[in-house]
């Protein structure tokens, strides 16, 4: 359906149609061109990450994260059931086992108490999620993961720009990731990279990510044979993308700043309903990737969500449970936070471009479905 507000716009200006531009008209390097480095480069300034590789989305960055920290087969990986899909389909991509752990009532991430429950002998890594653009408890979580000599991929999708006082989303861990999908707080359409402060690892993932070739030079008119010493992917993002990215990324403070402006109209809006807001612990910046309210049922969640679309407002569950999912039919575990959270949240919509007249709009919607 049209929707007369949707769940998000994908925001972009002038100068993002002529960075992608130039590399059209370049007419070469449309694939590996210098665009790719510039934006490693800016990638690690902006979130003070040494390392960055940039891959074609963030469900490959997740994938090739594993792979290069030397997880196999059998092994186990903790997850979140609360995120989007991916996060656990990254372990079964090489045969690894996702663990679900259930995820604690504030800022919707792992539960460090219950995480603690869920590591095993064979458990080999972590992988938390920053969920809508909000911190997990995170710092508890890599305490915990060094006492059990444990890996942890941070799964910061949702969460770039996300700080904990001067330290970023995705930094805290061996490697984060971030998505530059269409929803993300920057896009380039399909996008990902991964951001460590290991050299090791960085090496390995250029060379994995470009079909295992241990050439780095972007020269494929020279006449020279390549060389393939591992196996590998075909995970490299398009020029015209990464030129989008170092475009959007320009523009990533200001872009942030417009969405917080809307949460904050949402959260003074709200705070006299029955309706509980995001959290925003102290000393922590959410980048509001999702606006996401809860309600005190499933019925108020469903009916709500009905009222909103009957008056052209969109609005979705973020997330569904993924371990009911069919995919993971089979799964035996007890997750009654995650079950009671998916069962009440709503995503409202929040993008840069959203009109303060469709945010009132929508804000009184809301209120006259609670009959305020």
């Amino acid at each position: 359906m049209e929707w007369k507000i949707p769940l998000f716009k994908t925001y972009s200006d002038q100068d993002d149609i002529d960075s992608v531009t130039e590399v059209i008209r370049r007419g070469t390097y449309w694939a590996v061109g210098p665009e790719i480095e510039e934006f490693e480069r800016k990638i690690c300034k902006y979130s003070e990450a040494k390392y960055c590789t940039v891959l074609n989305n963030g469900t490959s960055a997740l994938h090739a994260a594993l792979l290069v920290a030397g997880i196999k087969a059998g092994d186990e990986v903790i997850v979140p059931s609360f995120t989007f899909i991916s996060t656990a389909n990254a372990p079964r991509f090489i045969g690894a086992k996702p663990v679900f752990c259930d995820i604690e009532q504030d800022v919707l991430g792992l539960d460090s108490e219950k995480l603690k429950e869920c590591i095993t002998p064979k458990t080999k890594a972590i992988i938390p999620v920053n969920y809508a653009g909000n911190l997990c408890d995170i710092e508890s979580i890599i305490d915990i993961a060094k006492d059990n000599n444990i890996l942890v991929i941070e799964d910061a999708a949702e969460a770039m720009g996300t700080k904990s006082g001067h330290k970023h989303a995705g930094t805290f861990g061996t490697m984060g990731i971030y998505s530059f999908c269409q929803n993300k707080i920057i896009s380039t359409g399909e996008g990902g990279c991964i951001i460590t402060d290991d050299s090791i690892l960085d090496e390995k993932l250029k060379i994995l990510r470009s079909h295992g070739r241990e050439e780095r030079d972007r020269n494929y008119f020279n006449g020279e044979s390549c060389n393939y010493g591992s196996l590998g992917y075909n995970f490299r993002m398009p020029s015209i993308n990464a030129a989008l990215g170092i475009s959007q990324l320009n523009k990533i403070e200001k872009i942030i700043k417009s969405r917080r402006e809307i949460a904050s109209k949402y959260n003074n809006s709200f705070s006299s309903l029955d309706i509980e807001i995001p959290k925003e612990r102290n000393g922590i910046r959410h980048v509001y990737q999702l606006y996401t309210i809860r309600l005190k049922d499933k019925k108020t969640r469903d009916n709500l969500q009905n009222y909103l679309k009957l008056r052209g407002i969109s609005s979705k569950i973020y997330f569904p449970p993924v371990h009911k999912e069919k995919t993971f039919k089979g799964i035996d575990v007890e997750l009654p936070i995650t079950d009671s959270v998916s069962d009440t949240v709503l995503s409202l919509p929040i993008y840069p471009t959203l009109k303060n007249s469709e945010t009132e709009e929508i804000i009184n919607i809301v209120k006259q479905f609670f009959g305020d």
